[in-house]
């Protein structure tokens, strides 16, 4: 068994395939025309996992709630520091600067550091350096 991909509605399918394929640099790998939305799978090129954006032709009037259960993606980083200077060239802001994270493990203790930023749709990425 392998891992596909995760699903996200996205209100604005241009800011949110913006903001994928610009600050992660995942590829547009397929799209797909449904009767009631339209399917995006962007890839990420190194492990092959995708997130398939949803583009429902009827939405809310607003942007979709974030449902109580999910807390947020994770994409891994060489370094915290260029990913930065990457956000701020591309006009984004952290929610959560970087920061240390003590990870207990049974060969001793482990630091990495991390940060999160929200989507256009408001889910939350945590970003974790190598």
């Amino acid at each position: 068994m392998k891992f596909l991909h995760s699903m996200i509605r996205v209100f604005d399918v241009q800011k949110s395939l913006d903001f994928y394929t610009r600050l992660f640099n995942l590829k547009l790998s397929k799209k797909a025309d449904l009767e009631d939305c339209t399917l995006y799978y962007l890839k990420d090129e190194i492990t092959g996992v995708e997130i398939e954006l949803t583009d429902n032709f009827e939405k809310p009037d607003r942007p979709y709630s974030i449902g109580d259960n999910f807390g947020h993606f994770a994409f891994e980083v060489d370094s915290l520091d260029e990913f930065t200077a990457k956000i701020n060239k591309l006009g984004y802001k952290y929610l959560y600067e970087p920061f240390d994270i003590v990870l207990h493990t049974d060969n001793g203790d482990e630091i990495v550091k991390a940060a999160f930023i929200k989507d256009p749709d408001g889910n939350e990425i945590e970003l974790i350096e190598k």
